[in-house]
């Protein structure tokens, strides 16, 4: 017997007797990596693809159990991550991540879900409100958080003042009282609940009058991206999976988990909602449509922040390097779970 074949004999007895009468030995079981996510809300269709990449096993397919840890009222997700007892999170826009690179905390938007974001202004039909630029010098109702937000984008595109500002506190009340009444909303939510109490208004969505933040933003640790990519592109892999079979094939797993979540939430709103994504192109639209889901651009970053520097929020050299990475985007992952 030559070396060769005693060695090929030997090895055959041995997986044999490995195997024994049942046959082969069982597959050594996969590494499982345990993930957090923090929303940026409590569960609602806009969350729509991370629970459908939980309730349809995409996330356990990636080799990744992944809890979602639903954002609201006094929950601070942004600093959970930066103490890292979260390992991604949802960020509401660009200045999240711009935020983190001017006040030196090493976190990182790793991708995208919404290509526009979804605020909006709303007023009464008829009024003649009818675009954002005549709008100028009326009296709109914000958010205190938004002063440093999204109105910064209306003052220098559209020469808004902040004598225009009047307060918001989510009550919709004001608005429903006065024909002449502006308020911010999101095009997903504040928009259905006006209608449903008898308003006739028009919708002005932000991102269709210039504005070019992202949102819904996937954030993480740059230790992470640099310790442990294979996570991180994992991660994203199969939430972008979770978007398009959500938006694209049966979204009942997902909405299921979101009422389990939050058993305030509706199936009307959950509807509204998902039809509203679809009809603004929300999710799948711009760069995502050649790039797929959770495409980002480096044009698009350079500028927000142009924008926001000469709404003097931020200095000319911050370094945007810092606050984004396209290292795990723009790969047209998951295209093909697309149905028209």
């Amino acid at each position: 017997m030559t070396r060769r074949s005693f060695l090929a004999t030997s090895a055959l007895a041995a997986a044999a007797s490995m195997a024994g009468p049942w046959g082969p030995p069982p597959a050594r079981a996969q590494r499982v990596d345990k993930l957090t996510f923090g929303t940026n809300w409590k569960a609602q269709a806009e969350h729509g693809g991370y629970y459908q990449a939980v309730a349809t096993g995409l996330y356990k397919k990636a080799g990744l159990e992944v809890t979602i840890r639903m954002g609201g009222p006094q929950i601070n997700h942004p600093q959970l991550l930066a103490a890292g007892a979260i390992d991604f999170n949802m960020g509401s826009n660009c200045f999240s991540a711009l935020n983190y690179v001017k006040n030196n905390i090493p976190m990182v938007c790793v991708g995208t879900v919404f290509q526009k974001d979804p605020q909006v202004l709303i007023a009464h039909a008829g009024q003649g409100h009818d675009s954002l630029a005549a709008m100028k010098g009326k009296p709109i109702m914000i958010s205190p958080v938004a002063r440093a937000g999204y109105w910064q984008f209306l003052r220098v595109r559209f020469g808004y003042t902040d004598d225009q500002i009047r307060t918001y506190t989510f009550n919709m009340a004001p608005f429903l009282a006065d024909k002449s009444a502006i308020q911010q909303g999101f095009a997903t939510s504040e928009p259905y609940k006006l209608e449903k109490a008898g308003a006739n208004i028009i919708v002005h969505l932000l991102a269709d009058g210039g504005y070019s933040s992202y949102a819904t933003t996937m954030e993480t640790s740059w230790k992470l991206v640099d310790e442990k990519p294979d996570v991180v592109q994992r991660f994203v892999n199969a939430t972008i999976e979770g978007w398009y079979t959500y938006l694209y094939g049966d979204p009942t797993p997902a909405n299921a988990l979101i009422k389990k979540d939050n058993p305030e939430m509706t199936d009307d709103q959950i509807a509204y909602s998902f039809a509203a994504m679809k009809k603004h192109g929300l999710v799948d639209s711009g760069d995502a449509e050649k790039l797929g889901i959770g495409a980002m651009a480096d044009a698009r970053w350079k500028d927000f922040h142009a924008t926001m520097v000469e709404a003097g929020l931020y200095a000319s050299d911050l370094d945007l390097r810092r606050a984004y990475t396209l290292q795990f985007v723009n790969k047209k992952h998951g295209m093909q779970l697309k149905k028209t």
